[in-house]
């Protein structure tokens, strides 16, 4: 009788692998970032961790065996959900991984803003002694969280060390500790109106896509800032940048975009107000780390025979 098989397709250490046979005995694992090491055996794969688009046709096709996906990441955008409810296969996510770092990157950008040192880059860059301005807090101010969930909460606990007037907003509308007000979908532009900083950080669903457009930046004080962590599609990239040139909203700090990687001659680059970084907001050196702790509490149920009870993704909502 061969071995159960399960495909991980990324480049782990010796120690995480012996995790993993140790977790799952009897198993055969292959492991590697290399396209050789992988691809010829996913169509027996009954678990595979981590996703490439190529993976689809061996993974889902006549004869695939695959039973879990494990995704290396939180977002599950780009993979062909339908498809693999429709071969019933359970997918879980490293959703989990992303709080600290990305909530890190968000509070980065709004102090960047708060302390001018956006401004001061600049500056030292071309070698100019310049005042950065007037400067401010963000003790005091009020954030509004759209899309409360882990790294939301993780947000707004970070939020009330700074003293901050948090709102919040979630697909079901509960309320959660650290938010001062919590609404669903009907209360965001509330939200927008008095927000001084606005943090996105939803999953792209056919529900938000483009839930950012004119209408929203239009909501926004003037003097607010926009601060996008969450998956690109949900902002309008025109509209935003239409917003920023026409002052409806006083900047705006980005690591995700519709378009990626961003051109160069894009209009975001060139904007004094608005601060890029290249969809690196949820890296950290702990990555690896705790997203193989998802996996393999996963696995431990998965090889117990129960359903792995970490992050599983619901096709109707997309996340």
């Amino acid at each position: 009788m061969s071995k159960r098989t399960m495909v991980i397709l990324q480049e782990l250490p010796e120690e995480t692998l012996e995790r993993i046979r140790l977790t799952a005995p009897g198993w055969e694992v292959i492991s590697g970032e290399e396209r050789a090491n992988w691809l010829p055996r996913l169509r027996e794969a009954e678990i595979v961790c981590g996703w490439k688009p190529e993976a689809a046709e061996r993974c889902l096709g006549e004869g695939a065996r695959l039973q879990w996906l494990q995704v290396w990441g939180a977002g599950v955008d780009k993979l062909p959900l339908d498809r693999l409810d429709q071969a019933g296969v359970t997918v879980t996510t490293a959703s989990g991984v992303h709080p600290y770092p990305v909530s890190e990157t968000a509070f980065a950008m709004m102090l960047a803003f708060s302390r001018g040192l956006h401004t001061a880059v600049r500056n030292q860059m071309s070698g100019a002694w310049l005042d950065a301005g007037s400067l401010s807090e963000i003790h005091g101010k009020t954030i509004g969280i759209v899309g409360v969930g882990t790294i939301g909460l993780e947000a707004a606990r970070l939020a009330k060390a700074f003293g901050m007037r948090v709102l919040g907003m979630r697909r079901s509308g509960e309320p959660a500790e650290f938010v001062d007000r919590m609404s669903d979908r009907s209360g965001l532009n509330d939200l927008l109106r008095e927000s001084d900083y606005v943090m996105a950080v939803m999953p792209l669903t056919r529900e938000t896509k483009h839930m950012f457009g004119r209408d929203q930046f239009a909501a926004m004080k003037r003097s607010a800032y926009f601060i996008n962590v969450s998956r690109g599609g949900t902002t309008d990239t025109e509209a935003l940048v239409a917003a920023l040139r026409e002052g409806e909203i006083a900047g705006a700090g980005l690591d995700v975009f519709e378009q990626e990687p961003l051109p160069a001659d894009h209009p975001l680059w060139a904007m004094d107000n608005v601060i890029v970084t290249p969809h690196n907001g949820g890296v950290t050196d702990r990555y690896r780390e705790r997203a193989t702790d998802i996996f393999l509490e996963n696995l431990t149920a998965y090889v117990e025979g129960r359903t792995p009870p970490l992050n599983r993704v619901d096709p109707d909502r997309q996340y």
